[in-house]
Parts: structure tokens; sequence; C-alpha cells
């Protein structure tokens, strides 16, 4: 096939809204970028390994607080969104948009097992004219050097008779104000066509297209937008603990350098990081640095702050407890939210996991309240088997300390203190609360 028969015919097929996008993992990057897809009309099929998501997108349900069930019906019944588990069905596509996981392994260092078996599934099934993107977030280079040779595996060559391009996803959920649609999309290509085309397909659904020069580029870009955040929330969460030996409130420190117009970005600590990019990006970038003889110090020293943050909090629950002449061992300690943040269903690299394994480690009895998350299901990385407890008057006084981790916005903070013995606070979630104060230790 030519390269610009391929172009035009592609850009055709897009423009007219007669393309069918494919996209494979089906979670909080694919969902939400199937709803926009059908949301301009384009026909979407969507793919996933866990055939239970894909029984309840087929019956009009989803599983993601961002998406809505009406959304999903409305796509499915309309004929818009498909799903399936099987991927001989690729070839029924124009664009395949890869979002699927890119966790660390137990070493901190990238596991792409995920991007790679995609790839070999796609390879096994690539047909001449199509594009291929990837959005899960990754180390400049994952494109060309890791996905470009699987792909090409299938005997076709990329420019020639596919296309390849990078574009990282955006997705903040829980965010009322931005959404797939209202989120720039960086996207680079492997070559000019395949930019080309990436940007007529995304233009389609999102309110700006951002060029840049190569995958590598575009890659480079969502890692340094993690970073950003990651390094700027070690810096505070460092000094929250030296300030706390100061005997100052550093939230308080925080809202006061807020008020300067200029040059100040508020940033706040709390009891770790979670979500699937930020705690991760610094890993991914570091490692792959190491390969040009590279030591990232800074980064590498944020992302050993922000992971022992769960730590300090547990030595607070200590310190606490034994200030009330009890121990941490058989004490019953309830943990406010299990979500990475707020008002989301998010549990991803949440902090929440480790400070309940490291208190079950030591003997409490932990128990949870999450209105979003009903029940903690087995990850590759804690099996902790608990559902959430009813937030009652008599669940709080029963506790020997009440743990807030995440500070969702439709708990009452004033009752969580008035019936509880003992509050730890880790997200100033109770600064509004003017009685019991006595009861709340900030951590």
């Amino acid at each position: 096939m030519k390269q610009t028969d391929m172009i035009e015919g592609l850009k055709r097929l897009i423009e007219s809204r007669q393309a069918t996008v494919g996209i494979i993992g089906l979670g909080y990057v694919g969902l939400p970028l199937a709803r926009a897809f059908c949301d301009e009309r384009f026909h979407v099929l969507g793919f996933d390994v866990d055939l239970q998501k894909v029984k309840q997108i087929s019956a009009g349900k989803s599983y993601i607080r961002s998406v809505t069930s009406e959304e999903i019906s409305k796509a499915v019944n309309g004929g818009l969104l498909r799903v399936t588990g099987d991927y001989a069905r690729l070839k029924e596509v124009d664009a395949i948009i890869i979002c699927v996981p890119t966790p660390l392994d137990r070493t901190k260092e990238p596991d792409l097992s995920y991007v790679k078996d995609t790839c070999r599934a796609v390879a096994q099934n690539l047909r001449p004219g199509q594009m291929v993107v990837l959005e899960s977030t990754t180390y400049p280079g994952t494109t060309d050097e890791v996905m470009k040779p699987i792909l090409e595996t299938s005997g076709l060559k990329c420019g020639e008779d596919f296309l390849l391009a990078y574009s990282p996803e955006r997705e903040d959920p829980g965010n009322p104000v931005h959404s797939t649609p209202t989120i720039p999309k960086v996207v680079g290509g492997a070559d000019e066509a395949s930019l080309e085309v990436a940007c007529a397909l995304y233009s389609q659904v999102v309110t700006e297209v951002v060029p840049v020069s190569s995958t590598r580029a575009a890659e480079a870009c969502k890692i340094l937008e993690n970073i950003y955040r990651a390094v700027n929330i070690a810096l505070v969460n460092e000094l929250k603990l030296l300030f706390d030996k100061m005997g100052i409130d550093v939230w308080e420190v925080i809202e006061a350098a807020s008020t300067k117009p200029f040059g100040y970005h508020p940033f706040y600590p709390g009891p770790g990081l979670g979500g699937h990019c930020i705690p991760i990006d610094p890993f991914y970038l570091s490692w792959k640095a190491r390969q040009y003889n590279f030591s990232t110090k800074f980064i590498e020293l944020a992302g050993q702050v922000n992971t022992a943050m769960p730590e300090h909090v547990v030595g607070k629950i200590i310190l606490a407890l034994n200030s009330s002449g009890k121990s941490l061992r058989g004490s019953k300690i309830l943990l406010l939210g299990m979500a990475y943040k707020k008002d989301v269903d998010d549990v991803r690299e949440s902090p929440a996991l480790e400070i309940a394994s490291l208190l079950m480690r030591h003997g409490a009895v932990v128990s949870y309240h999450d209105p979003y998350v009903p029940a903690l299901h087995k990850m590759r990385d804690y099996d902790l088997r608990l559902e959430s407890v009813p937030l009652s008057e008599e669940t709080l006084a029963a506790q020997d300390c009440v743990v807030i981790v995440t500070a969702h916005s439709d708990v009452n903070y004033e009752s969580v203190v008035r019936y509880a013995p003992l509050v730890i606070d880790t997200r100033n979630a109770t600064r509004g609360v003017r009685e019991n104060r006595d009861r709340i230790v900030k951590a």
C-alpha cells in the first residue's frame, strides 16, 4: 500500500466518522476514551482480557464512577459501542488505541509485560492501513524500541503498511471541570504520516491537539508532568516532617504562602502518593536514565520521601496510642478512605493500602469506611479482604483510633471527631472542626 493512499484513506474514514476505533484496555483511561469517541458518533470496539468487564459493558453497566451506566447503555443500545475479549476482531478496526497498565515490579523497575503482550496480540491481527497508538504512561523510547519491533513481526512495516503514534493519557478521575474532551492531547508520531493521521483522529474528540516532534517527546512530556507533581509533593511532605518537629502547622504555612499572587503554586502533603501515574513515573525515568549512565538523584530522592510517608503515618498512630496508654497490637483502627484521592473509586497505588498492611503486620484490628470502595479485591501486592463498614456513631465510638487517609467530601468530620476517641488526620480534613480538637493528631 502506498503511504499517501494509506494516509488519505484513514483521514477520509476519520473525518467522515466512518472509522471504527478499537480501544484495548477498558479501565480508568480506556472507558472514558471510548465514551468520548461514541459521543462524537464513532463506532468503538473495546477489548479487555477481563471478561467480567466485557459482560458488564455489554449489559450497559459501568464499573467506573466517572462514566455512568446511562452513558454506557446509550452507547451500547445505539450500536456505537461493542466490547469483546477476542483479539482476532482487531482486523475490524481502523485505529487501535492501547490503554493497558504499566506498573512497576517489586524492584521498582518498569513492568511492560501488559504493553508487550498487547502488542503481540495486535501483531498477530494487524492488517495494512491501520493505525496503532499507545496511551499508557511509560519511559521515552518505548514506542520506538519496544512496540515497533513487536508490531513489525507481523511482516508489515511501520510507516509503509501501518502507522504508529504515542499520545499520553491525561485522565484526572473525579475532576469536575476537565474530562477527556476538554484536556489538550499531546501527540507524537513515529513519522510525519503517523503524526498527521493521529492528530486527525484525536482532533475529532478533543478541543485541542498538541503535536510534538516524536513519540519520545510525547512520552517525555507525560513523565515530566507527573515528576513535577511528585517532586513538589515530596518537598512539602519533607517540610511537613520538619515543621512537625518544630511545632509548626504545615497546612497553616501553605495557606499563608498561597496568598502570594506570583511565583508560588501550592502543593499539599499527605500519607503518600496514589494513582497509577505519579507514584510510578519517576521510577520509569530513573530506570531509563541509567541506560545513559545518568543518575537522577533529585527524582529518586523525591520517590524515597513519598514512599516513606505511610510508615510515618503508622509511627504517628503508634505514638498517639501510646499517649493514651494503648499499644498498636490489638487496637481497633478504622481507616477513613481507601481511594487514592477524594471522591473517586480508584484504589490503584493508594497509600491507604500500605498503611492498612503495615497496621495489620503490627497486630492492629483494621477496618475501613469508603463510600466509593465497597470492597477490596485481591491485588498484585495486597490481599486485604476487607469490606467497607458503615460510618455510624457506634462504629466510631468502638474504635481506638480513626485515621483520615482520604478526605472524601461527603464525610461529616465534625461527627467523626465528636464520637471517635482519637483521630489521626493526614489530609487536614478536620481544619474546620471547633470542638474536641484535643482528640485530633495531625500526621
